[in-house]
């Protein structure tokens, strides 16, 4: 080519820089379906929505084996079944292969429907990292008519936390005390290590006053909340991306290495099991999805 018709420098260094730009957010893209932080619905609502966005360019193989148990074999008689040429790209599927991949989508990942009802009992849970305390704590500051419930742990208090305003920081035999006395609503043990639980007597009487009552717990938690009252609103919060969840857990700085691979591998499990909530919320910003949590109270 010659140097008339050679791009300049700066064009192709920009072309590449681009080019590197989609394809890190592609593999977010990926990841984040494989993680289930984002459903597939959304990946592909996306894509039809701007073709010519990385998400548009994603291959139709690439999309199919991101998502969980979908493996090279698996995926070629799906696209055989759907008649989509592996060739294809998201943001480029015809009308009749779009809809075909909805449905199947649909049939296989069972989209999320929120809860009809509401109640003001209402859980918050998520993945280790996710800014469940302080969603809670804005929530708490921002929201004065919901009570925000006080949680008891056999854990040591960090730095800053205030024993009675945080949690209640007991032992290990005056926790097996309330557990024997009745006095818990939900206790469990966390990432195999400590043990928390709700006091009942602190929301049986907010409940009685017609209070809005808040739990921020475990899945754990959330699943025996859920068995004693079927009636109470289960929030599950997501992140805005699996890296940004990574990103939380090692700038929080509070748990060693070992500790956070624990987590992680922990996290992975409770982002699959979301469909058991009622609402699904990411938390891509505290103030927005506090809001959200606090709309969601009868």
């Amino acid at each position: 080519m010659s140097d008339a018709r050679r791009p300049p420098e700066v064009d192709r260094a920009a072309a590449s820089r681009r080019a590197v730009a989609a394809r890190r957010e592609r593999a977010a893209l990926k990841q984040d379906v494989a993680m289930r932080v984002i459903t597939p619905q959304q990946v592909l609502r996306r894509a039809l929505a701007a073709p010519e966005s990385p998400v548009g360019a994603l291959r139709v193989t690439e999309f199919l084996t991101a998502l969980p148990a979908i493996g090279a074999g698996k995926r070629d008689r799906i696209l055989a079944d759907l008649d989509i040429s592996p060739v294809k790209r998201l943001g480029g599927l015809g009308v009749r292969q779009r809809a075909a991949l909805s449905q199947w989508l649909d049939t296989r990942f069972a989209p999320h429907r929120p809860r009809a009802g509401r109640s003001r009992l209402v859980v918050l849970a998520g993945p280790t990292a996710v800014g469940k305390g302080t969603v809670a704590a804005h929530i708490k500051d921002h929201h004065p008519e919901i009570l925000l419930s006080v949680s008891a742990t056999t854990r040591a208090p960090r730095p800053g936390e205030i024993d009675g305003e945080h949690y209640f920081f007991v032992d290990d035999a005056e926790f097996d005390r309330m557990i024997r006395d009745g006095e818990l609503l939900e206790h469990a043990t966390v990432h195999n290590k400590h043990r928390y639980g709700t006091p009942k007597a602190p929301i049986e009487k907010a409940l009685a006053e017609g209070r809005t009552v808040l739990l921020e717990i475990d899945l754990q938690g959330a699943r025996q909340v859920r068995a004693a009252a079927p009636d109470a609103s289960l929030v599950f919060l997501l992140p805005p991306s699996w890296d940004e969840l990574v990103q939380r857990l090692v700038g929080r700085g509070t748990e060693d290495e070992e500790e956070r691979a624990r987590r992680l591998r922990t996290a992975k499990g409770e982002l699959a099991s979301q469909g058991e909530f009622d609402f699904l919320v990411v938390n891509d910003e505290v103030a927005r999805a506090a809001a959200e949590v606090a709309s969601l109270a009868r």
